[in-house]
């Protein structure tokens, strides 16, 4: 590893992440490694523009990418066919009522080119969960999980983490309901950490780091809403 890559030990005290301006520009942000996954030191990364990425094989890697992908709730797009799939009602939705099925299905999903939801990470992020850190968005197709996303809240923005669909449109409809809600909720930003043409398309942007980490020393300020099971607003709002 370069010499400038920073190494964290379990015995650190959380919030010890050097300044992601330091973040190795190849590959993505690479900012340090080591570490622990203890909450406490997951949201003090997640306060600070830094998220953990690694595999199996591989030391906890923490990574702060640069551009950052955002979506800015008020800036969702639904496409024509999008609208037309979610009017059809073909699918349900639902909020945290299957957090460790949709950890699992996020998984599942990028098993063949190796996943980063390590046992280690899913059992941390259920660990957030519990605590009321962490939530899903559930989509369900007979009766069966067919897609959803899961992702940290702290105050008044939402951290996606992964998404997965094993039907047409079942993660954009996930990321629909998502939206909804963060309206509902106050939540002013949704962190997409990088670009890809599917979270593009549904209107995600590029914005540099320092934007970022900017939007976060303001935002995440505010006290973290508590009532998610409650705020599912329905589609049909949205589409009014």
């Amino acid at each position: 590893m370069p010499a400038k890559l920073h190494w964290l030990k379990p015995t650190d005290p959380p919030d010890s992440f050097p300044d992601p301006d330091l973040a190795l520009t190849n590959p993505d942000g690479l900012l340090a490694v080591g570490g622990d996954l203890s909450m406490p030191r997951l949201l003090a990364a997640y306060r600070g523009g830094i998220f953990p990425w690694y595999q199996d094989d591989q030391p906890i890697m923490w990574w702060s990418p640069n551009p950052r992908a955002v979506l800015f709730p008020a800036e969702l797009h639904i496409s024509r066919s999008l609208r037309r799939t979610l009017r059809q009602n073909r699918f349900s939705v639902s909020i945290d009522c299957d957090f460790s099925g949709v950890v699992s299905g996020c998984a599942d999903s990028r098993s063949e080119s190796g996943t980063w939801i390590t046992s280690e990470m899913a059992s941390a992020y259920q660990a957030l969960h519990a605590h009321g850190h962490a939530h899903s968005v559930d989509v369900w197709g007979d009766e069966k999980l067919v897609g959803g996303l899961y992702g940290i809240n702290i105050g008044r923005v939402f951290f996606g983490e992964s998404m997965f669909s094993r039907a047409d449109n079942a993660s954009k409809i996930a990321l629909v309901h998502l939206v909804a809600v963060c309206h509902k909720l106050g939540i002013q930003l949704i962190d997409c950490q990088v670009a890809s043409a599917h979270l593009a398309s549904l209107g995600s942007r590029q914005i540099p780091r320092t934007k970022f980490i900017d939007l976060l020393q303001r935002y995440t300020q505010y006290p973290s809403p508590v009532s998610w099971g409650h705020a599912h607003r329905k589609t049909a709002e949205l589409l009014a």
